[in-house]
């Protein structure tokens, strides 16, 4: 049996790892807020060096509530997002 989850794709600029020091803090407390209700269930930053992320989330309107709200966004540190629905099986 599968369990369907909704995965919050980012693409971010280029120097990610220098550019989003300031809003780090501010976009950690979403994340931590968003988890802490049971509304995003893992998540992290892609590669070496940091040039996307990846968030799982229940419902889909949360992760597009979350990408809305997120901070990174605001400062355009994010070149293209998307949200795919993932049927996770293990």
């Amino acid at each position: 049996m599968s369990e369907l989850l909704h995965l919050l794709v980012y693409e971010y600029v280029e120097d990610m790892t220098e550019r989003r020091a300031p809003h780090r803090d501010a976009h950690l407390a979403l994340i931590q807020r968003y988890h802490a209700d049971g509304r995003l269930t893992i998540g992290g930053a892609i590669g070496v060096p940091v040039h996307g992320g990846l968030l799982a989330f229940r419902e889909a309107a949360d992760a597009e509530s979350f990408a809305a709200e997120d901070p990174y966004k605001a400062a355009g540190l994010i070149v293209s997002s998307r949200v795919e629905p993932w049927a996770v099986v293990t």
